[in-house]
């Protein structure tokens, strides 16, 4: 299992990205969750069973829906959690 925290800076509330990530995990069978911050950021945990599905999510989050702004992309590993499924807080 491979596990990261990213935490996605720019225009990224408000405007469907917590949505979008959780799409596109449940269809690459990721679980974790997404949240987001005070400071206007969107921060996610996520547990994928292998580094190429964790990449593609990456890679998906990197161009956020039509109506945001992705300035930057912070990716960091973490000890894999025991999530049962994805959710949006």
């Amino acid at each position: 299992m491979i596990a990261k925290q990213i935490t996605v800076t720019g225009r990224v509330q408000g405007v469907g990205f917590r949505y979008y990530t959780y799409k596109k995990a449940h269809m690459l069978g990721i679980k974790g969750f997404v949240r987001n911050e005070p400071d206007g950021s969107v921060y996610i945990e996520a547990v994928a069973p292998n580094q190429k599905l964790m990449d593609i999510f990456i890679d998906y989050i990197k161009q956020g829906p039509s109506a945001a702004r992705v300035d930057n992309v912070i990716v960091n590993d973490i000890p894999p959690a025991n999530f049962d499924s994805f959710q949006i807080f």
